[in-house]
C-alpha cells in the first residue's frame, strides 16, 4: 500500500480485522518494515496492523538531505491521519524506539501503549561522531561498505557464527537501504535527546532490549527509573541489537503481555 504523507510516499503494509485497535511497528535505522513479519503474523489475530517503512527506508521515498526527529514524527502522525487512526499502540526498535519516544513525549494524545526497544533515546559527543564517521563511509563505499560492521554491531559473536537466516534477511535489508535513507536517519539519531524529558511521560510504557545488545541494556535500565512508576522492562536472553528477531517468540510474549 502507498500512502502519500507528509510530503513524500510511504510503503505500507496493514493486516489485521477492521474495527480492531490499532497497532504500529517502526522499523530501525537500515531495515525495513519486513522486520516485524514475525509479531505482524500474530498480533494481526486481534490488532488492525500498521506497518511502515521509514522516510529514506525500504521503499519508501528517499530525499536527500539530513533528517530529524521531528519530521520521523511528523510522519506518523501523517500516515495515522491518512488512515483516519485517532490513537494507536506504538512498537518502534532503535530509530523508531526513539520516533516512538518523541511521539509519546509529543502526541501523547494519539497513542494508547508504547513499547520502545533497544535504545537509549539521545546522543552524545561520542555517538555523534560515530554517526557521522558513518555517513561519510555510506556516501563513499554505499551501503555495502557498512554491512559487516552493522551485523557486527548488532548481533553477538555467537549468533554471526552460527548465521540463523534472519542475519542474512538483515543484510539484504541493509544492502538494499537508500544511502539517502541511511544518511538522513543516521544524521537524526547523531542530533536528538528524548531521554532528558523521559519522566514527563505518562503513557503506559514497555522497555525492551536484548541482553547483549551493547551499552543499551543498561541504559534502558536506568532510564525506566527515569520514567513514571509502572514503566516496565524486559531483557530478552541472549538477544542483540535487532532482539524481535533474534528472540521472536520471547519479544511477543512479551509485548502481548502489555498490550493485555
Amino acid at each position: 500500500m502507498r500512502i502519500e504523507a507528509n510530503g513524500i510516499g510511504f510503503n505500507c503494509q496493514v493486516d489485521g480485522p477492521a474495527g480492531a485497535p490499532w497497532l504500529i511497528f517502526s522499523n530501525s535505522l537500515a531495515t525495513n518494515l519486513t522486520m516485524w513479519d514475525d509479531q505482524a503474523a500474530h498480533f494481526s489475530k486481534q490488532f488492525r496492523v500498521l506497518r511502515y517503512d521509514q522516510r529514506g527506508h525500504g521503499r519508501t521515498d528517499a530525499p536527500e538531505g539530513r533528517y530529524t526527529f521531528e519530521i520521523l514524527i511528523a510522519d506518523v502522525v501523517a500516515l495515522m491521519d491518512a488512515l483516519d487512526v485517532r490513537t494507536a499502540h506504538f512498537c518502534g526498535l532503535s530509530m523508531g524506539g526513539a520516533t516512538g519516544m518523541g511521539l509519546a513525549q509529543k502526541h501523547p494524545e494519539r497513542l494508547d501503549r508504547v513499547v520502545l526497544c533497544d535504545n537509549g533515546f539521545r546522543s552524545t559527543p561520542a555517538t555523534a561522531q560515530q554517526w557521522e564517521e558513518r555517513i561519510e563511509v555510506a556516501k563513499k563505499g554505499g551501503m555495502a561498505a557498512l554491512a559487516d560492521s552493522t551485523l557486527a554491531r548488532w548481533f553477538p559473536p555467537e549468533t554471526l557464527r552460527a548465521n540463523p537466516p534472519h542475519v542474512g534477511k538483515i543484510r539484504q535489508m541493509i544492502l538494499t537501504t537508500p544511502v539517502n535513507g541511511f544518511v538522513g536517519g543516521s544524521a537524526a539519531l547523531a542530533d536528538h535527546d528524548y531521554r532528558a524529558n523521559a519522566g514527563t511521560v505518562k503513557l503506559p510504557v514497555l522497555l525492551i532490549s536484548g541482553e547483549k545488545d551493547g551499552t543499551n541494556a543498561a541504559t534502558m535500565q536506568e532510564i525506566r527509573k527515569e520514567m513514571i512508576a509502572g514503566t516496565r522492562y524486559v531483557e530478552i536472553p541472549g538477544g542483540g541489537h535487532i532482539s524481535n528477531m533474534d528472540q521472536p517468540a520471547m519479544f511477543t510474549r512479551a509485548v502481548e503481555a502489555f498490550l493485555a
